[in-house]
C-alpha cells in the first residue's frame, strides 16, 4: 500500500442499491458516526451481523468475496464498541476493510451535514440504499458529494522541495502544499495557483502523480509533482505562516533527529515527498494532514 485509501478493494454493485436484495443472509455490518467507526479493541473494525446492529441509517457498501457488506450511521459510536477515527486507525487496518470504511465515513459525514434540500429547504429522503437523498417537496436529488483538492510536491528541479507550515502546528511540523480546486479551473492552473499565493513561487512543469479520498469531511486530494521555475519564497501568512526549500539530505538529518516532522505514512502527502527524495525518511507526526 502506498497510503491509505489508495484503491478500492470492493465491489460497489450499484446496481443492488434500488432495491432490498443487497440484505442477504451473511451480511456483514460496521457502525459508523461521523469519521469514528466502531473498532475491535481501537484497532480493526469491528464487523458485525446484522441483528446485532444497533438502530440507524443503512448504507449498502458492497461486496467482498462475494460476502454483503454495509454500515450502520448512528449520531455517535457507542463507548461500549470503542470508537476510532478512521483517519488514525487507516494505517492499521487492512486494506480490503479500509475500502468498506472510507466509503462508509464519506457518506456518513455527507448524511449528517445534508438533510435538507439546498433548492427548498425541505427535509430529504434517503433513497438508493444510502447513496443518495430526493426531497419529497421539489423531487430533486442529491448525491454525496466530493471537493477536488490539489496537494503537490514541488522541487526546484534538482536537490530541494519546498515544504511549508501552518500556523496551528509546531515550530518543526512540515508538509507539502496544497488547497482546494476553484469553480472553472483545471487541476494544473489550481497547482500552480496555489503555490502562487502561499509561497510566491512560479511553477512551470505539472504533472499527475495519484489520488486519495480522504473523506474529513470530503476531500478527493489529487497528487501532483511540480517544478519550480523560481525559488524565492514570500509565504501569504494565511494558509501558510513559513516556508522553506530542503534538501533531500537535509531532510534525512532533520527528520532522524526530531527537528523535522513530516506527514504520517496514511497520507498521500509523505507518499510524495518519499518519492521524490527517493531514500529512507525516518520520523512521523499524528495522522491529520
Amino acid at each position: 500500500m502506498k497510503y491509505a485509501f489508495e484503491e478500492t478493494q470492493h465491489e460497489r454493485a450499484a446496481h443492488l442499491r434500488l432495491g432490498e436484495d443487497w440484505r442477504s443472509p451473511g451480511l456483514r455490518v460496521m457502525v459508523v458516526g461521523g469519521e469514528h467507526i466502531a473498532s475491535n479493541a481501537g484497532a480493526g473494525i469491528r464487523w458485525m451481523d446484522a441483528t446485532d446492529a444497533p438502530d440507524g441509517l443503512w448504507l449498502f457498501l458492497g461486496f467482498r468475496d462475494g460476502v454483503g457488506h454495509a454500515a450502520v450511521i448512528t449520531d455517535c459510536v457507542p463507548d461500549a464498541l470503542e470508537p476510532q477515527s478512521l483517519r488514525f486507525i487507516g494505517p492499521t487496518i487492512a486494506p480490503e476493510d479500509a475500502s468498506l470504511a472510507v466509503e462508509a465515513v464519506g457518506l456518513s459525514r455527507w448524511h449528517q451535514t445534508h438533510r435538507f434540500c439546498p433548492r427548498c429547504g425541505t427535509e430529504t429522503n434517503v433513497i438508493k440504499a444510502g447513496h443518495a437523498r430526493m426531497c419529497p417537496h421539489c423531487g430533486a436529488e442529491h448525491f454525496p458529494r466530493t471537493d477536488p483538492a490539489v496537494i503537490m510536491l514541488i522541487s526546484d528541479g534538482s536537490d530541494r522541495a519546498v515544504l511549508g507550515r501552518q500556523a496551528a502546528w509546531p515550530p518543526n511540523r512540515f508538509s507539502t502544499l496544497a488547497g482546494f480546486v476553484e469553480p472553472g479551473e483545471s487541476l494544473i492552473d489550481a497547482v500552480r495557483r496555489e503555490v502562487m499565493e502561499e509561497a510566491g513561487i512560479l511553477v512551470g512543469e505539472v504533472a499527475y502523480a495519484g489520488s486519495q479520498p480522504w473523506p474529513f469531511p470530503s476531500s478527493l486530494m489529487l497528487g501532483f509533482h511540480g517544478v519550480a521555475e523560481t525559488f524565492d519564497i514570500t509565504v501569504d501568512g494565511d494558509e501558510l505562516e513559513e516556508a522553506k526549500w530542503f534538501s533531500r539530505d537535509e531532510i534525512t538529518e532533520l527528520t532522524a533527529s526530531g527537528e523535522l516532522l513530516l506527514p504520517p505514512s496514511v497520507s498521500i502527502s509523505r507518499w510524495l515527498i518519499n518519492q521524490w527524495h527517493g531514500g529512507e525518511i525516518s520520523g512521523n507526526w499524528f495522522t491529520g494532514r
